[in-house]
């Protein structure tokens, strides 16, 4: 798995789906400074490197839950990689919306989720974990079972693991932030920053202050 997290770090720096910018630093929509802004978005637009980390995520569902009858994409961003991945498994697939639909039949999940179906819950990234965990207590409140999550990245906070443990939800990602530092080392212009990197890690709040 080591090499695998490394293939799929390497990628996401690749096609700038992770962007690292210590000096610059993004703000986030928590209004939180950070180096690093992540959109996994952008891997629908490059065929090739989108083949690998999507065959990388089926791998990843049929070593840990091998039992999955269902994929379920979190919207937005989780919506298209549970897509390209049920359709390599030839499993059926549901996505899950923030909220409930205000009109219609007022669904919060869309698509066939049947009582029975046991489910595994795709995410681009985790962070705090709050979107993807509310995505999967929507797939609970219909009486499915959720095995658990994957996701391509994790920001690996301690707010994410703790939210996850207090949920009883196993979660698995391709990568994360500590294998993402490992292979940034490698780059010449991002190996002087690597302290500043960390530091962010270990204290995201303070960082941010002394950014501001």
């Amino acid at each position: 798995m080591k090499e695998v997290a490394k293939q799929a770090a390497q990628i996401l720096l690749e096609i700038e789906a992770v962007c690292l910018s210590p000096q610059v630093p993004f703000t986030w929509a928590s209004g939180l400074k950070a180096p690093i802004y992540t959109d996994n978005r952008l891997i629908m637009s490059f065929p090739d490197q989108r083949r690998v980390i999507e065959g990388m995520l089926g791998q990843l569902i049929k070593d840990h839950y091998p039992q999955v009858t269902m994929i379920a994409g979190t919207a937005t961003a989780g919506i298209p990689h549970a897509a390209f991945v049920a359709s390599d498994l030839n499993l059926p697939m549901t996505y899950v919306r923030s909220s409930a639909k205000d009109h219609g039949k007022g669904r919060a999940i869309e698509g066939k989720l049947r009582p029975e179906d046991q489910v595994v819950v795709v995410e681009d990234l985790i962070s705090t974990g709050r979107s993807v965990l509310n995505a999967a207590k929507q797939v609970q409140a219909e009486g499915a079972k959720v095995l658990g999550v994957v996701s391509i990245f994790n920001y690996q906070l301690p707010s994410g693991q703790l939210a996850f443990d207090q949920a009883g939800i196993p979660f698995h990602s391709l990568t994360d932030y500590t294998t993402l530092l490992q292979v940034a080392a490698d780059q010449a212009d991002l190996a002087s920053h690597l302290s500043s990197l960390e530091a962010w890690h270990q204290d995201p709040q303070a960082w941010s202050q002394a950014h501001s």
